[in-house]
Protein backbone atom coordinates (compact mmCIF):
# COMPACT_ATOMS: atom_id res chain seq x y z
CA UNK A 1 0.00 0.00 0.00
CA UNK A 2 2.78 2.62 0.46
CA UNK A 3 3.67 2.31 -2.92
CA UNK A 4 0.39 3.56 -3.96
CA UNK A 5 0.60 6.55 -1.56
CA UNK A 6 3.73 7.55 -2.75
CA UNK A 7 2.78 6.98 -6.37
CA UNK A 8 -0.39 9.59 -5.76
CA UNK A 9 1.77 11.89 -3.71
CA UNK A 10 4.10 11.93 -6.53
CA UNK A 11 1.21 12.86 -8.67
CA UNK A 12 0.37 15.21 -6.47
CA UNK A 13 3.90 16.83 -6.11
CA UNK A 14 4.38 16.60 -9.75
CA UNK A 15 0.61 18.69 -10.43
CA UNK A 16 1.60 21.31 -8.06
CA UNK A 17 5.21 21.56 -10.15
CA UNK A 18 3.11 22.10 -13.33
CA UNK A 19 0.60 25.02 -11.49
CA UNK A 20 3.67 26.61 -10.12
CA UNK A 21 5.24 26.67 -13.69
CA UNK A 22 2.45 28.19 -14.69
CA UNK A 23 2.05 31.08 -12.57
CA UNK A 24 5.87 31.87 -12.34
CA UNK A 25 4.76 35.42 -14.70
CA UNK A 26 1.37 35.85 -13.15
CA UNK A 27 1.24 37.59 -9.76
CA UNK A 28 -2.15 39.36 -10.14
CA UNK A 29 -5.60 38.03 -10.56
CA UNK A 30 -6.65 40.14 -13.87
CA UNK A 31 -3.96 38.04 -15.37
CA UNK A 32 -5.27 34.53 -14.42
CA UNK A 33 -8.54 36.21 -15.69
CA UNK A 34 -7.67 37.19 -18.84
CA UNK A 35 -5.79 33.99 -19.88
CA UNK A 36 -8.07 30.97 -20.81
CA UNK A 37 -5.39 28.52 -21.17
CA UNK A 38 -3.69 29.20 -17.65
CA UNK A 39 -7.06 28.88 -16.44
CA UNK A 40 -7.50 25.05 -18.10
CA UNK A 41 -4.27 24.27 -17.29
CA UNK A 42 -4.17 24.81 -13.66
CA UNK A 43 -7.81 23.25 -13.33
CA UNK A 44 -6.55 20.13 -15.18
CA UNK A 45 -3.62 20.21 -12.62
CA UNK A 46 -6.26 20.71 -9.70
CA UNK A 47 -8.44 17.85 -11.08
CA UNK A 48 -5.55 15.45 -11.05
CA UNK A 49 -4.38 16.60 -7.52
CA UNK A 50 -7.84 16.26 -6.18
CA UNK A 51 -8.29 12.50 -7.25
CA UNK A 52 -5.35 11.79 -6.32
CA UNK A 53 -6.08 12.70 -3.02
CA UNK A 54 -9.22 10.25 -2.99
CA UNK A 55 -6.91 7.28 -4.10
CA UNK A 56 -5.27 8.47 -0.59
CA UNK A 57 -8.02 8.78 1.35
CA UNK A 58 -9.66 5.55 0.02
CA UNK A 59 -6.26 4.04 1.36
CA UNK A 60 -5.30 6.00 4.37
CA UNK A 61 -8.25 8.05 5.44
CA UNK A 62 -6.53 9.20 8.59
CA UNK A 63 -3.31 11.01 6.16
CA UNK A 64 -2.06 13.96 7.55
CA UNK A 65 -3.45 16.48 5.29
CA UNK A 66 -4.89 19.51 5.60
CA UNK A 67 -8.40 19.85 3.96
CA UNK A 68 -7.84 16.81 2.56
CA UNK A 69 -12.02 16.63 2.10
CA UNK A 70 -11.95 19.84 0.91
CA UNK A 71 -9.44 19.11 -1.96
CA UNK A 72 -11.46 16.32 -3.53
CA UNK A 73 -14.64 18.15 -3.04
CA UNK A 74 -13.16 21.03 -5.35
CA UNK A 75 -11.64 18.26 -7.58
CA UNK A 76 -15.76 17.26 -8.49
CA UNK A 77 -16.83 21.01 -8.52
CA UNK A 78 -13.98 21.09 -11.06
CA UNK A 79 -15.28 18.35 -13.27
CA UNK A 80 -18.96 18.36 -12.48
CA UNK A 81 -19.83 21.77 -12.02
CA UNK A 82 -17.76 23.09 -14.68
CA UNK A 83 -20.43 26.04 -15.08
CA UNK A 84 -19.71 27.81 -11.88
CA UNK A 85 -16.44 27.67 -11.32
CA UNK A 86 -14.90 31.20 -9.80
CA UNK A 87 -11.57 32.25 -11.15
CA UNK A 88 -11.34 34.08 -8.36
CA UNK A 89 -11.55 31.37 -6.17
CA UNK A 90 -9.53 28.69 -8.26
CA UNK A 91 -6.49 31.76 -8.09
CA UNK A 92 -7.05 32.34 -4.07
CA UNK A 93 -6.48 28.36 -3.85
CA UNK A 94 -3.41 28.31 -6.34
CA UNK A 95 -1.73 31.64 -4.31
CA UNK A 96 -3.17 30.58 -0.31
CA UNK A 97 -3.40 26.58 -0.24
CA UNK A 98 -1.36 25.45 -3.03
CA UNK A 99 1.71 26.45 -1.02
CA UNK A 100 0.66 24.91 2.17
CA UNK A 101 -0.30 21.57 0.48
CA UNK A 102 3.26 21.34 -1.33
CA UNK A 103 5.28 21.38 1.94
CA UNK A 104 2.53 19.09 3.22
CA UNK A 105 3.09 16.52 0.27
CA UNK A 106 6.80 16.85 0.46
CA UNK A 107 7.19 15.82 4.26
CA UNK A 108 4.74 13.07 3.63
CA UNK A 109 6.58 11.75 0.52
CA UNK A 110 9.90 11.79 2.95
CA UNK A 111 7.72 9.62 5.40
CA UNK A 112 5.95 7.72 3.26
CA UNK A 113 7.14 4.32 5.19
CA UNK A 114 5.58 5.75 8.10
CA UNK A 115 2.19 6.46 7.44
Amino acid sequence: MENKILKYLLDINEAIKRIEFYFLNCEEFKEYELNPMLQDATERNLEIIGEAMNKILAIEPEIKISDSRKIVNTRNKLIHGYDSIDNAEVYVLVKKYVPILKLEIQILMQNVGNI
